[in-house]
Formats: structure tokens, sequence, C-alpha cells
């Protein structure tokens, strides 16, 4: 099989500009690209490893965040392997190894690390930086399911990956439970923060943009989405049922779930919609997107959500580091840090130690392994430190007879 994933044209070409048109063309279209010539395994319509990819990314076409990620880690193997001038029939157990290495510590950095840019932008990298253990498990289980359906699809005779038997153990560096999320008092600031109002003379976009961060923010912690669920969210998204409201969301694999509406939720979005010059209750038939551009009409991308909430992260970081208090120091530090996924994990947090039971967070996270849900109760860890306090040393004051010396 010919491996014509990363055709480069000189050194310095590579250096300045490592990933080949041809990757971006095929893999990037995958999702509703035209046939593609067939295989001489005659299963699939690929001549080259890259075109096999785009087939099995093609598997994804109604999963658009599952494409994005399988995407990016097929892509980095693709580059890797075109480095050492070898294609995928030609990866072997031990060649594993090495690639996880690289993830860990992707060298040379200016070829291969970089900050966020369009994917057409010369200055795109695959990497914003070395990939924590968490990540690189991650991308060797995507990559294992990408080598079996290659298998199977009689495109390889081999998936090495499979004999990586104890990947999932000894890259599996999770902690016990969730850790980036906001504690409650910094939330509560952060809240009363997002509330104060702007100037009576703003200008109509500083209003337009101080109610959309609110429900942003709002729609994040209430309801616990992924930032593409808010994305994509419409407002007939939202609707009601025997008298209660109920928000319609497809999140992960395609899965459909109802997500009970608080009535914090409802009236965020009446807001909203009011200052739309809509009626505070959105109607069966109007698809329009819950989250708009500025003209009040248009939806907001994936990453505009993104963007948009960094920025007022980053701004609420600012506003709390003005204070000389080492805890309100320390809390400027977590705000610029966060991401907005640290919503969900505070959403899902607070939902717990509020006392919601276990089946209803698990039913409002979408997951479905109870396990997983679990990571987000921390009464246990709360516990233990609270009776492990109060193990300590004895007195040492010098009026309480010494010790001889031995």
């Amino acid at each position: 099989m010919e491996d014509d994933s990363l055709p480069v044209n000189s050194a310095s070409d590579a250096a300045a500009r490592p990933v080949a048109e041809e990757v971006g063309r095929l893999l990037y279209a995958s999702a509703d690209s035209p046939a593609l010539p067939v295989s001489s395994s005659g299963r699939i319509q690929a001549s080259s490893d890259t075109e096999a990819v785009a087939c099995w990314l093609a598997e994804y076409r109604a999963s658009p965040n599952t494409r994005r990620a399988y995407r990016r880690e097929a892509e980095r193997l693709l580059l890797w392997l075109r480095e050492a001038g070898r294609s995928l029939q030609d990866l072997q157990r031990r060649d594993l190894d090495d690639f996880e290495a690289f993830l860990a510590d992707p060298r040379p950095r200016e070829r291969w690390v970089g900050p966020t840019r369009p994917r057409h932008d010369p200055a795109w990298r695959p990497f914003r930086g070395p990939l924590s253990p968490s990540s690189r498990r991650q991308s060797l289980v995507i990559l294992q399911g990408l080598f079996a359906w290659l298998v199977e699809a009689a495109w390889l005779e081999h998936n090495p990956f499979r004999l990586m038997r104890d990947k999932r153990r000894r890259l599996d560096n999770r902690q016990s439970s969730v850790e980036r999320y906001l504690e409650r008092p910094l939330w509560q600031w952060l809240w009363q923060w997002l509330n104060r109002p702007p100037e009576e003379d703003a200008s109509r976009r500083r209003q337009f943009e101080w109610r959309r961060q609110r429900l942003l923010f709002g729609f994040a912690y209430l309801l616990a989405p992924r930032i593409g669920e808010m994305a994509a969210a419409r407002m007939n998204d939202f609707k009601r049922r025997e008298g209660r409201w109920w928000w319609q969301v497809t999140g992960k694999g395609g899965k459909l779930a109802s997500i009970p509406v608080p009535p914090d939720m409802l009236q965020l979005l009446a807001d909203w919609r009011q200052g739309l010059g809509l009626p505070p209750r959105p109607a069966a038939d109007e698809e329009m997107p819950v989250l708009r551009g500025l003209n009040g009409r248009r939806g907001l991308g994936e990453n505009q959500v993104y963007r948009l909430m960094r920025a007022t992260f980053a701004r609420a970081a600012d506003a709390r580091g003005l204070s000389a208090d080492g805890e309100a120091q320390h809390e400027a530090q977590q705000l610029r840090r966060a991401t907005p996924h640290w919503l969900r994990h505070t959403a899902l947090t607070h939902q717990a130690q509020a006392g919601i039971e276990l089946r209803y967070l698990a039913e409002t996270a979408r997951h479905s392994r109870l396990d997983t849900t679990a990571r987000y109760l921390h009464a246990e860890a709360e516990e233990w430190h609270r009776q492990q306090s109060g193990h300590g040393l004895p007195a040492s004051g010098a009026d309480d007879g010494g010790t001889q010396a031995l």
C-alpha cells in the first residue's frame, strides 16, 4: 500500500509546514466527501493510508465532536509515521512505545507544537503541548479502534495496539475525583461579578454581550452541557410536558436525552429572549439557535463559544486579582486556568453536594457508567480529611518535662 500521507518537498518546507495539504483535504472533508478510489481489498474505497483513515472517519459523520477528536489522533499518527517513512501496515508493537513517548514530548517543538490556529494556517501545528498521561491513554484507545476497523476492512493485516495489554492501567492516571471545578464560594463570587449590569450609558452591543455572558455561564452551570451541546441548542429544544420544562439534547454518540430545566434556567432564558424582542417562552416550532451572534440572529459555533467563555474567565480573573488577599489571588489563578468544561464539572459537583441522587446525576451528565459520575462525589474525601485532621503531633512545649537523651 502506498503511503502518501505526508508528502513534503524539502527539509525547510517540512519545518515550516509539517502537514501536507493532501492530508488536510482528505481527513477534514471525510464527513461528506464523494466516493474515493476502490482499494485492492474491495471492502473500502481507498488507495492510500490517508484515504483509508478518511473512510473510517466518515463512519462518525453523525457525531461531529467524536469525529473531530478521532481525526486529531489519527492525523498525529499519520504525521509521525511519515517522519519515519512508514505506513500503517509497517507499525509494530515496539513502535507504539516510541509513539507514546512522542505524544509525551513532541520534538522538534518548532515543528510539532504551537498555539491554536485554523487548520489551513501555515502556523498550524498538531500539538499545543505535551499530552498528559490520560490524554495519551485516550489517544491509544482511539487508535486501537481505528486499527480494529482497518483490519476488519482488510486494509491492515494486524492490530499492534491489541498487544498493549497494560495501556489502560499504566496510562490511566485519572484522579479518583474530579478536581477541575470551581468551589462554591468562587462560583458565587463569579456569578455576582457576571451579574453586575453595564453602565447606564453603555452601548447596545455592550448590553447585548452582558446578557449573553449571563446566559452562557448560567446555561453551563444549571444544565451541565458540553460546549458543543450549548452551541447546537435550539429554542425549541426547550419543551414543556405536563406543566414542566425539559431540555432535549443530543449528546455524545448521538444519544438523545431530556434534562429537567430548573426555574432559574427558565428565568435566564426568558431574560435573554426578551432582550432579543421575543416572548419569554419558546414556541414548539422555534428552531432558531439559543446562542446568538451580535446581529441577534446568527448562531455561534463551538469555537466561538469557547473563546467567549475563556475571555470572560480572563476578565473575571483580572477583577478577582485586584484584591491583595491571598485566597483571592489563588482564586484568580483558578479562573485564569478555567475552561468552559470546568463549568460542567462545577455543575455536577455542586449538584452532588446538594444531595441529588447519583442515578439522577448520571442522567444529567449522560454518563453510561455510574462510576464515572461517582467521581463528582467528594463527601467521603471531605469526611476522611476531617477525621485525619485529628491525627497530629504531641505537644512540644518547654514545660512538658522533655525527653531524656538516648
